[in-house]
């Protein structure tokens, strides 16, 4: 390899991919690309696990799965709270924390599900909710400094996906609210708007990912969180329901769409309100 071609591609790798992991920096358009085709990679390889297992993507699964969420999200405030000193550190931020716990939560499933057969739900959630609760374990060592700001968010979060359910009466394109996983992702991502509104504009925190950041900048508020939200999910959330026919598929997709609204949400309010 030609020795200045070779710098150029490690100079290229290192800053758009190894810099912000190290300095937490956050995303650029480069590596935000990169991590969008590798979370469809996953998802389609969940899809093939899925078949060889005979397991479907049901409502129940959701829901058991959503232990590993809160277990994730927390993990990742550990690191921003410094519990954790590099280089084990790295792992726990954006995105390698995302293939740390699908690796975690695959082979949680996989094992619980070959030892227990049908039976294995309450054991997959109970091994996430145990996860969950060692890390706020950890995080109880820092004390509570903002114990208002998760009332906050759910409140905002509650209020804004109450109105927009609302409007599915007089605005019938709408009506794909009524499916509970729409609703569920609505709510996500609601939840997730408000806690970098909150975040932002009332404490002073910033936004790293790539047209947040610029839509904020320009607005000169978080609160571009909500239509931007809104323009990207309800048309989103139409075209798979029409478009997506495998039923595992189009679970799969909308679980990934919640943990993409919903990880955040909960990491921001956690920071928040322990002043982190």
């Amino acid at each position: 390899m030609n020795p200045d071609l070779g710098t150029w591609v490690y100079n290229w790798v290192y800053k758009y991919y190894v810099e912000p992991i190290i300095y937490d920096s956050g995303y650029n358009p480069v590596n935000t690309v990169t991590w969008a085709i590798l979370l469809g990679i996953c998802i389609l390889g969940l899809i093939r696990i899925f078949k060889r297992l005979d397991l479907k993507m049901d409502e129940k699964l959701v829901l058991y799965t959503l232990p590993y969420v809160l277990a994730g999200s927390s993990l990742r405030v550990i690191e921003d709270a410094g519990l954790v000193t590099p280089p084990a550190s790295y792992l726990l931020i954006t995105p390698l924390i995302y293939f740390l716990v699908f690796l975690v939560t695959t082979a949680s499933l996989i094992l619980t599900r070959k030892i227990l057969g049908e039976n294995f739900h309450r054991v997959y959630a109970t091994i996430g909710l145990l996860w969950t609760f060692v890390n706020l374990a950890a995080l109880s060592t820092i004390g509570i400094q903002r114990p208002l700001v998760p009332v906050a968010v759910l409140f905002l979060g509650t209020f804004l996906t109450g109105i927009i359910y609302l409007l599915r009466v007089p605005l019938p394109q709408l009506n794909f609210l009524d499916n509970r996983y729409n609703l569920a992702i609505l709510y996500s991502h609601m939840l997730d708007a408000s806690s970098t509104y909150i975040g932002v504009d009332w404490f002073g925190y910033y936004e790293k990912h790539v047209v947040p950041t610029y839509l904020i900048d320009l607005t000169g508020t978080a609160a571009i969180m909500y239509p931007l939200k809104l323009l990207v999910l309800l048309p989103l959330l139409s075209i798979i329901d029409k478009y997506i026919e495998d039923k595992s598929l189009l679970n799969l997709t909308k679980l990934a769409l919640i943990v993409l609204g919903l990880a955040p949400a909960i990491r921001n309010t956690l920071r928040l309100t322990l002043g982190i």
